[in-house]
């Protein structure tokens, strides 16, 4: 019988199943490595592991079983040899009769309780490698030296400070910066190169001299006839004033003479208004060129202090007003400072109110030191790469008043703000700090945690305190309380006083006199305001000042230098110019032999009679 099926049953489409797994990923890239790009993989990996699990059982007939019992029976035949000889020789005589026999231990174990172990055997672990042709190398040696290691690190570093300079400087273009190098070198024009600017410097000197002839002539040959008719009196020649355009509204904060180039002087730009603080600025004045200094140094806080290094007469030192210390080359050609301290090298908090270089080198490192109002003094190590501190002296706050005992005084909490300090010619470990609270304290490098004495005299801050450049215990100090203070260091309060009736600004011993200095004032209020330099020489006059001039209107004078070989001083203002003064014959008497003078004595020698006469002179009108 035939059945007869529907068309719909008919047309049932048949089922193919596929070994094709539907969640296999098609679009699988992967980076290939010959062509350097992204590729897509055509082959999809369709098998699915649902478990799997790797076994460590062996057939007992498979090579790697006989394997396996032949390194068993070797481990068994080494361990038996092994106890055999370890084995001990046991000679001893049998019991003879019953009492001999050993007993027995009675004790048997109440809980049935047997220990046994079993330890399975080690399966063999199969290891395949496959080792590629390895690729072709050529071999190279050479022998490097430590001088190469170190000219290529110096170059790096070199390189590196190029680049950071390079990206600095983004307003200039490659083509500018190109040919800037090439006029460096002078190779295509030497219009910019090294000698021309030398030549171009000197012609500017000439220049400049040729203008300010009758200045020049006075500075070399110009001498005060009057000083002949009135004994015990000078006068002070205004010479120059020097003054920069990147100075204006700044105020001298500091100068120094170069120790070996007398002509040069560096002066500090900054701001005594602790409201109204900016950048700073350096300027070295020389007097062969009055009209422009001859370098320029811009800080990024004002400058406070700064000072040359005896021996290295290119090295500044300089103190900022953000606590920060640098020292510049000026002979390098770039304008940024060769180091600078950090918070990490535990820099200063507050102003660094003076610098001074370390005469001593036993050390074998360069080395200054500072003070600072945060009440510390530090000692800063110029090492190969960086700037590092050691503290000298915390300088802590003394209680009780000048006229109690130094047993009365104890030590309060806190520091004490300092304000300036100065290292004794004779004995190096000996330095004066002056300070804000107007103690002055002996202090050494070898005794860090307690002052020698403390010198009681002045009512407010000290800003200014000198060693004797002769005498070897006598140290003078400038106070805000207007007065100027003559001190032995052996005797706790001062020698003399000299109340000037007027705001003090700095004080300078002379370097061709024993008892002569000068101190700068500010007379009058306000924008009358004038300032005023005085001469002292006590082995003419030891009540007054022989010589008390106005050299500039409408400023106050902010600080004073002598300079070493010619006679003259200049005075920094607080409108930023500084002014240089010759002084007359009568103000600049050194060394005076006649008839009865020792001629074994050297001028050092007559000098500190001088004063030690002074001393004796006074220590006798106090007496009387």
């Amino acid at each position: 019988m035939l059945l007869k099926l529907t068309p719909w049953i008919s047309q049932v489409p048949p089922r193919v199943l596929y070994p094709n797994n539907p969640r296999a990923p098609h679009n699988v890239t992967q980076f290939s490595y010959k062509e350097k790009v992204f590729k897509k993989d055509d082959q999809v990996d369709q098998v699915v592991m649902h478990f799997s699990i790797d076994g460590a059982i062996l057939l007992k007939d498979s090579p790697e079983a006989q394997d396996q019992f032949e390194i068993q029976d070797k481990k068994e035949q080494e361990q038996s040899a092994r106890e055999k000889e370890e084995a001990i020789d046991e000679d001893f005589d049998p019991p003879e009769d019953d009492k001999e026999q050993p007993v027995k231990n009675p004790l048997r174990n109440q809980f049935n309780f047997s220990e046994r172990a079993a330890q399975s055997k080690n399966p063999i672990l199969r290891e395949r490698a496959w080792t590629t042709e390895p690729p072709p190398t050529t071999g190279y040696s050479g022998s490097v030296t430590q001088w190469d290691i170190f000219d290529q690190y110096m170059s790096d570093i070199e390189a590196a400070k190029e680049k950071d300079k390079d990206n600095a400087e983004k307003g200039k273009s490659k083509a500018y910066q190109e040919e800037g190098e090439k006029k460096k070198k002078g190779d295509s024009n030497p219009t910019y190169s090294e000698n021309m600017k030398l030549s171009i410097k000197i012609m500017e000197r000439m220049v400049n001299q040729n203008a300010e002839n009758e200045v020049y002539h006075d500075f070399k040959y110009w001498e005060d006839r009057s000083d002949e008719f009135r004994e015990g009196e000078g006068t002070l020649l205004p010479l120059w004033r020097f003054s920069s355009e990147k100075a204006k509204k700044k105020q001298v904060t500091c100068i120094k003479w170069n120790p070996r180039y007398n002509d040069l002087c560096a002066v500090g730009f900054g701001s005594y208004d602790f409201m109204r603080q900016g950048t700073g600025v350096i300027c070295c004045y020389s007097l062969k060129n009055t009209r422009y200094p001859e370098y320029v140094f811009n800080t990024d806080a004002g400058v406070c202090s700064l000072d040359w290094h005896p021996a290295h007469p290119g090295v500044l030192a300089v103190g900022l007003y953000d606590g920060t210390v640098l020292v510049y080359d000026v002979r390098a050609r770039t304008k940024k400072p060769i180091y600078q301290s950090t918070v990490r090298t535990n820099k200063h908090t507050d102003p660094v109110w003076e610098v001074r270089w370390n005469n001593d080198e036993s050390s074998g490192t360069l080395n200054f030191f500072s003070i600072s109002s945060d009440g510390r003094v530090s000692n800063w190590f110029l090492l190969k790469n960086k700037l590092e501190s050691e503290e000298v002296m915390e300088l802590k706050l003394m209680s009780g008043t000048s006229g109690s005992g130094e047993d009365d005084e104890t030590s309060l909490a806190g520091l004490a703000g300092g304000l300036c300090f100065d290292f004794n010619r004779q004995s190096e470990h000996l330095f004066l700090v002056g300070t804000e609270e107007g103690r002055i304290h002996k202090c050494s490098k070898a005794f860090s945690g307690q002052y020698l004495e403390t010198y009681e005299g002045h009512t407010m801050a000290v800003y200014t305190v000198r060693w004797n450049p002769f005498h070897p215990k006598i140290f003078i100090s400038a106070s805000a309380d207007w007065t100027v203070k003559l001190w032995d260091h052996t005797v706790r309060y001062p020698v003399m006083s000299f109340d000037l009736a007027q705001a003090i600004g700095d004080v300078a011993w002379a370097p061709y006199s024993s008892t002569t200095f000068a101190a700068i004032t500010s007379d009058g209020p306000g924008a009358s305001t004038s300032g005023v330099v005085h001469i002292y020489d006590l082995s003419i006059n030891r009540n007054d000042r022989i010589c008390e001039q106005k050299v500039v209107k409408r400023a106050k004078l902010t600080h004073v230098a002598f300079s070493t070989s010619e006679p003259i001083i200049i005075v920094g203002d607080d409108r930023g110019g500084v002014n240089t003064l010759k002084l007359s014959p009568n103000l600049r008497i050194g060394v005076v032999r006649t008839e009865d003078t020792d001629p074994n004595k050297t001028d050092e020698d007559l000098q500190i009679e001088k004063m030690e006469h002074l001393l004796e002179m006074v220590t006798e009108t106090k007496e009387a």
